[in-house]
């Protein structure tokens, strides 16, 4: 093995880097950009958002669901016809 350990490259706050004050929770489409494909918020680790930043989006997605602008859960459509007592 070598001894230069390949590091993952450093995720930036894109808020920070926008120098944007407050996160609008009427842009859907900025906020589906956080969520996985079934509704959930990306966690910090994965957008790479500071811990400010990241806390003003779930707000903001918070918002966003009570007001049907992004959906809570998405439905998902499952390959199994049976149980799995029906093999």
């Amino acid at each position: 093995m070598s001894d230069y350990a390949r590091r993952p490259r450093r995720k930036y706050c894109a808020f920070c880097k926008d120098k944007s004050e407050y996160i609008d929770y009427k842009d859907a489409q900025m906020l589906r950009k956080y969520m996985t494909d079934r509704g959930k918020i990306k966690p910090r680790r994965v957008t790479g958002n500071c811990a400010q930043h990241q806390h003003q989006l779930s707000i903001a997605v918070k918002r966003a669901r009570e007001m049907a602008l992004v959906p809570y859960t998405v439905p998902v459509v499952s390959g199994k016809i049976e149980g799995r007592r029906g093999r």
